[in-house]
């Protein structure tokens, strides 16, 4: 009796969640179009999450936190966030994972080109560290956020960043002074 009951939790384990449409646990967004691993549409309505950057100029090497953030009390379970230059479509520049309901993604051969959940538990807010490269144009930080199965939004958008190249602006981002002595 305990081998066909063994089998029977073995079968509902596996067969079962495929039969019913259970939801998968672990799931992923692909890099290029940034829409999940399973058949559905994104959702058409505004986003109830928002992407703050915490500077709007760049130089090469810079970091600059990215927060990805639920509005009101909507978390979400997924995410993959990425850098990409205005209209392009691949990811430019590399992340530091300093959260850790965050991993890094390969894209493009790149490790660490996107960013995204390393669980499904809910967050309301994940926060990342940036890294620009040396020959980026404007870029914004693109998202795709996964409530749940059924509703899910492709394409957030954070504010333009520009590129400073000018030499006034540190490794932190952060503004230098120069002082004149006569």
């Amino acid at each position: 009796m305990r081998r066909h009951s063994y089998f029977g939790f073995l079968f509902c384990g596996i067969f079962l969640p495929g039969i019913f449409g259970f939801p998968q646990t672990n799931t992923s967004i692909d890099c290029d179009s940034l829409l999940p691993n399973y058949e559905a549409e994104p959702q058409t309505s505004a986003p109830p999450y928002i992407i703050a950057v915490s500077f709007d100029n760049f130089e090469p090497g810079n970091e600059v936190q990215v927060t990805l953030e639920a509005l009101g009390d909507t978390g979400f379970k997924g995410f993959n966030l990425q850098a990409r230059e205005i209209d392009g479509d691949v990811p430019v520049g590399t992340f530091k994972i300093t959260d850790p309901n965050t991993k890094g993604l390969e894209c493009h051969n790149v490790t660490n080109s996107a960013v995204s959940h390393a669980n499904s538990d809910v967050k309301q807010k994940v926060t990342t560290t940036w890294i620009a490269p040396h020959d980026a144009k404007e870029l914004q930080f693109i998202a795709t956020v996964v409530q749940n199965l059924e509703n899910f939004w492709v394409g957030i958008q954070s504010k333009t960043l520009t590129p400073t190249h000018s030499g006034s602006v540190n490794a932190t981002g952060k503004s230098k002074r120069k002082v004149c002595f006569e």
